[in-house]
Formats: structure tokens, sequence, C-alpha cells
């Protein structure tokens, strides 16, 4: 019933990144323009040049805005993400294989200590 649930979650994850896929790169492609504004606003000496970067700022921060109903696609990356993580510990798990953290000496030392006495 598990892996049902995950999978049915999975579908929706999936179909909700591929419907904001538009919107997603619509708003990268305005946070890198806003990017691109900012610096050529940094560098801008005269007083004309900087006003005519704000107002280049205005409007694709308006583009960016537009677009913000993107992050529900990255909220469904993440989700899709952690199905799939969770699908992968579900097969470790029925195998009967046991996460060992490899880093901790201690661990290991508990486990084949435990694994001596039986």
């Amino acid at each position: 019933m598990k892996k049902f649930v995950l999978f049915v979650g999975g579908l929706v994850a999936l179909m909700v990144l591929l419907s904001t896929l538009g919107p997603m790169v619509f708003l990268a492609v305005s946070v890198l323009l806003l990017y691109v504004i900012f610096k050529q606003f940094a560098k801008s000496d005269s007083t004309i040049g900087k006003v005519g970067w704000v107002i280049a700022g205005l409007i694709v921060l308006g583009i960016a805005f537009s677009n913000i109903y993107a992050v529900i696609g990255v909220v469904a990356a993440y989700a899709l993400y952690l199905i799939i993580k969770n699908w992968k510990n579900d097969k470790t798990e029925a195998a009967g294989y046991e996460k060992v953290e490899e880093d901790d000496p201690f661990k290991n030392f508990e486990r084949q200590w435990a694994e001596l006495n039986n």
C-alpha cells in the first residue's frame, strides 16, 4: 500500500512539475536579468543611466512576480525527489540490507560485536 501511495504521489508531483516547467524557466530568466540589471545599475555613472536601469529593473521585476507561482513547480520537484528517495530506501529495507554509517567507527564496532555474540 505504501508503494502505491508513493507511486501516485510521484505521478502527481511529476505532472505538476511538467505543467509549471515553462513558468519556472521564465522565472529563472527574469531573476538572471534582474542580476544583470543590478550589475549594470552599479556600473552606471550618470543619473539618467541609473534611472533607465531602475525602470528596466521594475519591468523585469513585474515579469518575475507574474511567474511567482512557478515556486509550486520547485516544491513539486522537491516532493518528487523525496518520493524517489523513499522508494529507494524501501527497496533496501525490503531486501534485508541494513544501512550502516561507515564514517562512525563505533557503530561498526557495535554491529560487529553484536554479530560475534550471536
